[in-house]
């Protein structure tokens, strides 16, 4: 007959468990959904105004270069 072993876990290792478990995972699902939100939200003024452009490398290419006085609004 087959014994049942019962090996309990202390309850100050039940945090770094799940995070050595999931962290990984998580960090790349929210990465990922951060990046899909900026690419969806890209087209809003705002976005690109103040989060795009501050890019460091790259931000040049969403700084808006029309004058003012060509634009309708």
């Amino acid at each position: 007959m087959a014994r049942i072993a019962h090996h309990p876990i202390p309850e100050h290792k039940l945090p770094i468990t799940f995070a050595r478990r999931w962290g990984t995972s998580l960090g790349l699902w929210g990465a990922g959904a951060g990046i899909m939100a900026l690419y969806v939200l890209s087209a809003t003024p705002l976005v690109k105004r103040e989060v795009l452009a501050k890019v460091p490398v790259v931000g040049a290419y969403w700084q808006d270069k029309i004058p003012a006085s060509d634009k309708p609004f």
